[in-house]
């Protein structure tokens, strides 16, 4: 089969409107986040913003390389012409780890976060604050063991994602099989690794914002999050690439292919979220209904939007399978999905944090406007060092005669 004569030497140009934009996102949400500290009243609600939007930014990096990990051990040929996307997420991750690191560090150090089980006395017999519950867990819950977890579950998510888009250039530059084989090989340790630390991970950095509930789904319920998210991304970043009249070698059966991991993923969320409420509801426990009671005494219009963008939505608009094959609603779709998850990750933080006093206003707006702009940046910053197109990737002519 012919390449069609596409050029695989073909490079993004990070410059003009998308730079600009980009940088200019960063400086209001810098703004945001300065007003947020102007007055100590707003601190509490800052932090919870940061955390959210720092834990959303890891979350889409660490999916791009999760992507990465599965395409090879899949051996998925559709793929290998968009990789590179996922690559410049999977380069990003460590300027999100750091971010999301020092947002819990601060959290921690100020007790604007995490004060459920990290507030003074909570472990102490004799202080008029002793919590059995949480001296309980205090074990795991504390300071040193939070902090080593974090720093080792998300440094080897970037050594990991770093040697994947590492070995994609050396592939590039030396050809042969042995880059492909080693991907192979270091995405079945990956794999393997993330499944079983990605859902400690969310119970350390979402779940143990309400000390006192806990639940075995969360973990999984946060895995189908950012994996449906980072997919959404992608699936934005490549049609507007293509818009802009780069990657001409991807067509509406790429799209299909990235609709139906978005649809079966956002009905799988569905899902984990449904099992997590019903059992429960059905149990109705005290202890384990007080999460969803404080979700529907005080955030009952994000509870149902929540199910809405993230549900209904993506749903009912790729079901119909020309849908998947066309930009323009995917791309509708993709921004929704994105949109709902940042409502799914707010229900999910602030009754933690700032409980009933919960806002919607400069700093939420700013936060998020703050990350997308950083994220933008450093992504097609990444995505511009190198060709769009992994041109000895062994599958690559069956990503470019991709056919459904």
């Amino acid at each position: 089969m012919g390449t069609h004569n596409y050029n695989l030497t073909e490079q993004f140009e990070f410059t003009g409107k998308a730079k600009t934009l980009s940088l200019i996102a960063i400086v209001l949400g810098a703004v945001a986040i300065g007003y947020g500290f102007s007055a100590e009243a707003l601190h509490e609600r800052t932090y919870a913003n940061l955390l959210l939007m720092a834990y959303y930014f890891a979350c889409v990096c660490m999916s791009g390389a999760f992507f990465l990990a599965v395409q090879f051990v899949a051996q998925a040929g559709w793929s290998a012409s968009i990789l590179r996307v996922p690559q410049a997420m999977a380069k990003t991750l460590p300027i999100a780890v750091v971010i999301l690191i020092a947002v819990m560090a601060a959290g921690l150090y100020t007790h604007n976060l995490y004060h459920h089980w990290n507030a003074p006395g909570l472990t102490d017999p004799s202080s008029p604050q002793y919590d059995k519950l949480i001296a309980g867990k205090s074990a795991f819950l504390n300071v040193p063991f939070f902090m080593a977890r974090q720093v080792i579950f998300l440094g080897v998510y970037c050594i990991f994602a770093v040697l994947l888009a590492k070995l994609s250039t050396n592939e590039d530059l030396e050809g042969g099989l042995n880059s492909y084989r080693k991907s192979f090989k270091y995405s079945c340790i990956f794999l393997v690794i993330y499944g079983f630390t990605t859902p400690i991970f969310a119970f350390d950095t979402i779940m143990s914002l309400e000390a006192h509930w806990f639940s075995t789904m969360f973990g999984w319920y946060n895995f189908a999050a950012m994996w449906v998210s980072s997919l959404a991304t992608m699936a934005i970043i490549i049609i507007l690439l293509k818009k802009s009249g780069y990657m001409s070698w991807v067509n509406n059966s790429h799209l299909h292919n990235l609709g139906q991991f978005i649809f079966g993923f956002s009905i799988f969320w569905t899902y984990v979220w449904f099992a997590q409420f019903m059992l429960i509801y059905y149990a109705n426990i005290p202890e384990e209904t007080v999460y969803f009671y404080k979700r529907f005494d005080h955030y009952q219009f994000w509870f149902y939007l929540n199910l809405v963008l993230n549900f209904l939505a993506p749903v009912l608009l790729l079901m119909d399978r020309d849908n998947k094959r066309q930009e323009n609603i995917m791309l509708t779709v993709c921004i929704i999905v994105l949109c709902g998850h940042w409502v799914d990750y707010y229900q999910m933080i602030m009754p933690g944090t700032v409980e009933e006093h919960h806002a919607f206003g400069i700093i939420e707006i700013g936060t998020a406007v703050g990350f997308v702009g950083l994220f933008t940046f450093t992504v097609l910053r990444a995505l511009s060092k190198q060709p769009l197109i992994p041109k000895n990737h062994p599958f690559l002519q069956e990503s470019l005669n991709h056919h459904l």
